[in-house]
């Protein structure tokens, strides 16, 4: 399995299962899975390795499966224990309130970007290890 931000290469490894951030929802991957390519929503993907859960935040992309081989394009991919939880936890927060504030008194586009930029922040919180909700 691969993931591939457009910096980095964020995982090339094995895995046993992966846990995606669907645009339809969360879609699990194992051994022998059938041939597809799906969209990937904000959110938090979830790698079992050697028996270990690894979160990783992906901040959209596509992933396909093919041949027992899952490989993951992506806008920003950052590993859960690379996300200070701290940090990440006050960026959640300050992404809650100017949702609050844009839904109050903001246009269509300020509202949008602030529900992106809430949607990234729970994300990076997630994988952190936080209890976003």
């Amino acid at each position: 399995m691969r993931v591939i931000a457009p910096d980095k290469t964020v995982w090339d490894d094995q895995a046993e299962e992966v846990i995606l951030p669907s645009t339809t929802g969360q879609l699990g991957v194992l051994s022998g899975h059938a041939p597809m390519m799906t969209a990937l929503d904000v959110g938090v993907m979830r790698v079992r390795s050697k028996s270990e859960w690894v979160p990783i935040a992906l901040l959209g992309g596509f992933a396909e499966v093919e041949e027992n081989e899952v490989t993951i394009l992506v806008n920003g991919a950052e590993r859960g224990q690379s996300i200070d939880r701290s940090q990440a936890q006050t960026a959640y927060t300050e992404a809650q309130a100017n949702l609050e504030k844009a839904d109050s008194n903001g246009s269509d586009q300020e509202k949008m970007k602030a529900k992106n930029a809430l949607k990234r922040a729970r994300a990076r919180f997630q994988a952190a290890g936080g209890m976003a909700e």
